[in-house]
This record gives C-alpha cells, structure tokens and sequence, in this order.
C-alpha cells in the first residue's frame, strides 16, 4: 500500500529525533547502551505506524524495543506516537532490514514481532520475511528461548511460512488460524492495518 506523503516530515524528524536509532550497523551488540539499561531487547520488522510496537513499550515498560521501518512516509509516524507517548523503552531503526545480522550481534535480541508482512509474489519469495534465509539470520540474533510472534491474513504467506518453519527445523508453540476468534485475541495487540 503507497503511503502518501508527509507534508512536515523533515520537521516531525527533527523534532523526534532522540527516538531515532542513528547509525544503526555501529549499534551492532551495543543496542542496551543505547537505552542505558540491561533489559531485554525486541523488535519489530516492518512496523508500519507503529500502533503495535507504541502500545507493546508503553505495557511492557521493563523491555526495550526497536521499530524496524524503512519506508520513508511511514516511520515519522512512529517517532510521532512515540514522542507523545514519552516512551523511554523505543527506538526506530529507519532503514529496511533485509539481513539482521547486519544490524544485530548473535544472541542479542529476546523476540521478533512479524505484522501482516509483504507477502510478495512466489518468485521473489526471498524477499519474504518467513524465507528460510531470514529465519536463519534471526535464530542467530536471538537468545536462547527468544520468540518468534508472525501474524497474516494471507493463507499463502502463512502455508509457506509453515514450511519454511519447517525446513529450519522450528516448530510452532502455537498455531491460530483465526486470531480474532480465539481466546488469544483478549493479549492481541492490533496495527492499524489489522483494523
């Protein structure tokens, strides 16, 4: 979905920009410092607004978190929320982040939050975030016992993304195929694009 432009951008950018992650690959193994604590770290690819990652820091206020969002008229949203917010705990990386290990140390990250990701065409399914690759390069950014949540409306992403779990030798705690039925739905953090 195109997002139309954001006529104070420039200055959205300025004024939020404590809540920008900087340079993002020196960063690399050092994110705690960045928030002067020692707390888990987790993030989200692809965050769009920022609805999700915004509420999960304001409950969650003992975990830092880092928004993944490289599409230029999308992340000012997020510094916006999180500026109102006074979130101490969020951090944007603006930037797309097709590799995470560039941009994470091996073990460093508690859990990924997948949300309603590209689910692009079979022949560019490399580009998918559930690809094997990625998987891959998360299982080695993450801790032992870190988690994976992954949520879609498109059948097709979700039956690859089983297989692709598969293939990594991951198997999923839980499986939901409705979300919004399920007693799950009462912790589920909606996006805007899941309203």
């Amino acid at each position: 979905m195109r997002q139309r432009h954001i006529k104070n951008r420039d200055s959205i950018v300025e004024e939020c920009s404590r809540y920008l992650a900087g340079d993002p690959r020196a960063l690399k193994g050092h994110w705690n410092g960045l928030f002067g604590r020692k707390a888990p770290l987790k993030l989200e690819l692809g965050s769009g607004k920022g609805r999700f990652i915004t509420t999960l820091a304001q409950r969650d206020t003992d975990i830092d978190f880092i928004a993944c969002e490289g599409a230029f008229n999308v992340y000012p949203r997020i510094l916006q929320k999180a500026a109102a917010l006074g979130l101490s705990n969020l951090r944007v990386l603006s930037e797309y982040v097709a590799d995470p290990t560039e941009f994470f140390a091996d073990g460093e990250i508690s859990g990924i939050y997948l949300n309603f990701s590209d689910p692009w065409k079979k022949r560019t399914a490399n580009r998918r975030l559930t690809y094997r690759e990625k998987l891959e390069g998360y299982r080695r950014i993450c801790k032992s016992g870190a988690t994976l949540e992954f949520k879609t409306d498109n059948s097709e992403l979700f039956e690859y993304s089983l297989g692709e779990l598969s293939a990594c030798g991951l198997v999923p705690d839980i499986i939901e195929t409705d979300l919004h039925a399920s007693p799950l739905e009462i912790f589920n953090i909606h996006t805007e694009y899941e309203d």
